[in-house]
């Protein structure tokens, strides 16, 4: 799941390595993007290369080399992309998510609050509830937490968000998961698997990676979406 900007930055890298054999310079983007500021392309690209859609070769100016595309990338401009964000109005208990879908809703437990850069206590009761579009989750079981902290913010992950988890004791390296650290903390970070040791990284460079040793980290469940109220 990319959030617009990184899909956007993502083709038109893309598209002109196609047409140019060269990518475009960070001016370029940023006036594409329409950004203020060639920072935000480099945490663009950052958190490209950190999901591993992007790789950036060394020793060679504006070398970058795209890995892969994301399920929905086809030949549309990228104007036209819709992130994989529902509007819900989850804010009142047993609230129905509010969508144009006719979809069936699945009624998801809200586990409360989770960290999105300091770990908190381990995930308790449910004290609430929210309806998400039964399409939306595959199969599985899956709960739901609010996100308390602006750690992932160049994942497209702000504080306030609700973040859809598909439980699971296992995920694949670079996912972004709920990790139960030392059986006490929990934490929404990216998995990485170092050599023996468990590293679970923020998307937000104010934030430091803390590596663990295997025994120290579960994997509670996998993100599959996410819910934003504006």
């Amino acid at each position: 799941m990319l959030t617009k900007k990184q899909y956007q930055l993502l083709l038109l890298i893309r598209d002109r390595m196609n047409r140019d054999g060269v990518a475009p310079s960070f001016d370029e983007m940023k006036d594409a993007l329409q950004l203020k500021s060639k920072s935000g392309i480099h945490r663009l690209i950052t958190s490209l290369e950190e999901r591993g859609f992007l790789r950036r070769l060394a020793h060679k100016a504006r070398a970058l080399e795209v890995l892969k595309l994301p399920d929905a990338a086809t030949d549309r401009p990228a104007a036209s992309f819709a992130p994989n964000v529902i509007p819900g109005n989850f804010g009142i208990s047993g609230a129905s998510a509010k969508t144009s879908s006719p979809a069936e809703t699945v009624e998801l437990p809200l586990y409360g609050k989770i960290a999105a850069g300091t770990p908190i206590e381990a995930l308790r009761n449910p004290t609430e509830h929210i309806g998400v579009p039964a399409g939306l989750l595959g199969g599985g079981e899956h709960y739901a937490l609010t996100i308390d902290g602006d750690s992932m913010i160049d994942a497209g992950i702000n504080d306030g968000d609700t973040v859809l988890i598909k439980r699971c004791d296992t995920a694949e390296n670079g996912s972004i998961v709920v990790a139960l650290v030392d059986n006490e903390e929990a934490t929404l970070k990216r998995l990485r698997r170092k050599g023996e040791s468990i590293a679970l990284e923020p998307a937000n460079k104010s934030y430091e990676t803390r590596i663990f040793g295997p025994d120290r980290v579960k994997v509670q469940g996998k993100l599959v979406g996410l819910y934003r109220r504006y």
